[in-house]
């Protein structure tokens, strides 16, 4: 498999430094790593982005995530290995990735779970962390980036570096 342009990201001045600071912003907020781990990880599986597969997993277990919890993010509901705070985030990742899957994208239950887990500034994170994991999976998908090639590009060891000494 062969990319077919380099991720536009690093093409176009200025847009991976913008990306890269639009995706720390959640980390900052007070919402869990482990869950914002979770959500790109869902995010991505749904979208079909073997570069965010690939990479997402890699990182979290570099940060403490268990192999279990990881094999396991795909079947969430019913493998006992999540909190129901984590239910609720991965919840609204499905649904916020889904948008055209039903009339009601975000239905208030869903939000209202969701709400009862995390006050307003970690959920503004959650729906930031999910759009930006989407915008990842777009750009990779769209130009069919190779897993496992971007990682290991200096840019890349560069991001992990900075991503895992957070």
């Amino acid at each position: 498999m062969k990319a077919r342009i380099p991720n536009p990201a690093m093409l176009l001045p200025g847009a991976l430094e913008a990306v890269q600071a639009l995706a720390a912003i959640p980390e900052k907020s007070g919402l869990p790593l482990k869950t914002l781990g979770l959500v790109h990880l869902r995010a991505s599986q749904i979208n079909g982005c073997s570069v965010c597969v690939d990479m997402h997993p890699r990182l979290m277990k570099h940060a403490g995530e268990t192999e279990e919890r990881l094999f396991a993010v795909s079947a969430w509901r019913d493998a006992p290995y999540f909190s129901d705070a984590e239910r609720a985030a991965l919840a609204l990742t499905e649904a916020t990735t889904r948008l055209s899957d039903r009339e009601d994208p975000v239905p208030d239950a869903l939000w209202n779970e969701a709400a009862r887990h995390y006050n307003e500034r970690e959920l503004a994170a959650l729906v930031l962390a999910i759009a930006v994991i989407n915008v990842f999976n777009r750009i990779n998908v769209a130009t069919r980036q190779v897993a496992g090639e971007w990682i290991k590009s200096a840019d890349a060891k560069q991001w992990v570096e900075s991503v895992t000494s957070r």
